[in-house]
């Protein structure tokens, strides 16, 4: 298993959660480019949930939403962050694991 040295994945509970599963984490730089296609689905997910610009008045309108954008991810997004893998890779081994444009 790889992470990205965030200070979350850093904490003594995580770790001893690692340990105590017997789950082996690579080495790698803290600055290391984030190939995590899940980040561009956050960052869609947060504007269509916020896309009408007001704030939820409750929890559960929040939650409710979340959940219907959740549900209505568009397959041609992840079709189209799945085919980016390769060229996100490459971009990375170019860059000798530098920062890319994704």
């Amino acid at each position: 298993m790889k992470e990205d040295n965030a200070a979350v994945h850093n904490a003594r509970l995580t770790k001893g959660f690692f340990q105590e599963n017997n789950i082996t984490l690579l080495d790698h730089p803290a600055c290391s480019p984030d190939l995590n296609p899940i980040e561009n689905i956050w960052r869609w997910m947060a504007r269509e949930v916020y896309k009408n610009g007001h704030p939820f008045q409750t929890v559960d309108a929040l939650r409710e939403a979340i959940f219907n954008t959740w549900s209505n991810v568009p397959t041609s997004l992840l079709e189209t962050l799945a085919s980016s893998m390769p060229k996100r890779l490459f971009e990375v081994i170019n860059k000798n694991g530098g920062a890319t444009h994704y």
